[in-house]
């Protein structure tokens, strides 16, 4: 709507570019200044001592180092499993990152060697090739080549070396993958905002969200998969839904571009496939020359991509996390042996039930909605997203807000499903400060959350409690400050209430 038209207009454009600097600055300073904090509260007390917060049974089994830890800016088994990916594929021109010299030996001390092995490098994420012995990271090789890429022109240009320059080269990267997308995509969501939000209060509270209340932000210190995932998602789904002149659709460039982003996001989360297929429905019914001549072009490249990648590390098509629980993962020493003990200790050995795990998924101490609220109101738009007729203004677009609507709750519930036929992995994503299996739906629910939020904007007290429920987001996201790598804050709490433990 043009200025002369929408008072408004010009003022949030001005709130969208102030929160975009600030936020894309917060993200960059955490990045800049990252570094891996000893924490005392994550080791087992010293003898005699007995914490009170934490029963005597449920205290932390790692031991508080003897010396002093290397400084690092890496910060656990996830991405130093990746960044070993990296750091071999530069400078060993391989994806091997370790070695067992005799597969034989069946008790410690293992003979291991490599770069996974080193002091501050050690991670669990890694498998064990039972035939060779050579160690691998868990992690699909896509992301990791991608990176090595920016790190092998970073070694021939400015000579820096992951042994001597692990700082500038971890910062550099996460800057350029995290923090870079991270702006481009606040610009898009947005523009989006402003064609699809119907008040001032939905607008600005929407976007307010994007940049502060949802976790995008606590996982940019850390080099992970969910963060790209992130913004292909929203790359794929902007020229579907952007504003464009009545009458014209999306160009065959478009769609081969929306096509390769809704691909790359399926090659960083697997059940975002779910989402590719779901796009590109309307148009095989009402676009088929352009579905099949462009945007299926586009979606089979990343996925191509990532099937060589998985042949060139190990001759394999299909990805590592296919063999969990196999030879692969459960070799002598392995951190996965522990799932054949009884009681092993720990999240990620957590036996709950399927009812149990579901609840904690989205109401309990790692929900969707406990953790960030404000996807409740997402929720409430997402419904009414899906009801509403009215909200069809082109007969001529392929992707209407409507259809959207029906798009994001069946792509949630399959997700959703998915991981809740993961059995043997009922770990809420290991250690970390929310179940970051569902982050990537983030820019989804953002379209339900603007629709939302223009509804309850109508009341006074409703918007006081949509203001609450993103306090209560952000707080969400910041409680870890710099290492998304920690448990939620609801998780501890539970551990100090005496409710649960791991």
């Amino acid at each position: 709507m043009p200025d002369s038209l929408d008072a408004t207009g010009s003022l949030r454009r001005s709130i969208y570019l102030i929160l975009t600097w600030v936020a894309v600055a917060i993200a960059g300073g955490k990045i800049i200044g990252t570094e891996n904090v000893v924490e005392p509260s994550r080791f087992t007390p010293p003898p005699g001592a007995f914490d009170s917060n934490r029963p005597e049974a449920f205290t932390p089994t790692k031991a508080w180092p003897s010396t002093r830890p290397e400084p690092t800016p890496m910060f656990g088994s996830n991405d130093k499993s990746r960044w070993a990916t990296v750091r071999a594929l530069v400078d060993d021109g391989t994806f091997v990152i370790g070695k067992r010299k005799d597969i034989s030996v069946k008790k410690p001390p293992y003979p291991d060697e490599g770069i996974i092995f080193e002091n501050d490098w050690q991670s669990v994420d890694k498998v064990m090739n039972p035939e060779t012995g050579e160690f691998y990271s868990t992690k699909p090789p896509l992301l990791s080549v991608l990176a090595a890429s920016q790190y092998w022109l970073l070694k021939h240009t400015l000579g820096w070396k992951f042994n001597r320059d692990k700082w500038p080269i971890v910062i550099t990267i996460l800057l350029t993958f995290n923090v870079l997308p991270f702006a481009c995509y606040l610009v898009l969501i947005s523009r989006l905002i402003e064609d699809h939000g119907r008040t001032d209060f939905a607008k600005v509270f929407t976007f307010t969200t994007a940049a502060f209340g949802t976790f995008v932000i606590s996982f940019c210190t850390t080099f992970n998969n969910h963060s790209p995932a992130i913004y292909c998602a929203l790359f794929a789904m902007y020229p579907l839904l952007r504003k464009r002149p009545a009458g014209t659709n999306e160009s065959p460039l478009e769609l081969f571009f929306c096509g390769m982003f809704a691909g790359l996001t399926a090659t960083f989360e697997l059940p975002a496939a779910a989402f590719a297929f779901g796009l590109i429905v309307p148009l095989l019914l009402w676009r088929t020359k352009h579905a099949i001549g462009c945007y299926l072009p586009g979606v089979l490249i990343p996925i191509a991509l990532l099937a060589v990648c998985n042949y060139w590390s190990m001759g394999r098509i299909l990805p590592t996390y296919g063999e969990f629980g196999g030879p692969w993962y459960k070799y002598a020493g392995s951190h996965w042996e522990k799932l054949d003990l009884p009681n092993p200790r720990g999240i990620d050995f957590n036996k709950q039930n399927t009812p149990v795990y579901a609840f904690n998924l989205l109401l309990g101490h790692h929900g969707w909605f406990s953790l960030t609220p404000v996807w409740l109101i997402g929720l409430l738009g997402l419904v009414r997203l899906a009801k509403n007729r009215e909200r069809v203004t082109d007969s001529n677009a392929t992707w209407t807000p409507r259809l959207f609507g029906w798009l994001t709750i069946a792509v949630s519930v399959v997700v959703f499903a998915f991981y809740l036929t993961r059995t043997q992995s009922y770990n809420y994503g290991g250690n970390t400060v929310s179940a970051r299996w569902l982050m990537w739906l983030t820019p989804l629910w953002l379209i339900g959350l603007l629709e939302g939020a223009a509804f309850i904007g109508k009341w006074k007290w409703c918007r006081g409690f949509a203001c609450l429920g993103l306090g209560l987001s952000v707080m969400s996201v910041f409680y870890p400050m710099v290492n998304p790598w920690r448990s939620p804050w609801l998780l501890q709490l539970a551990e100090i209430l005496d409710w649960v433990h791991y």
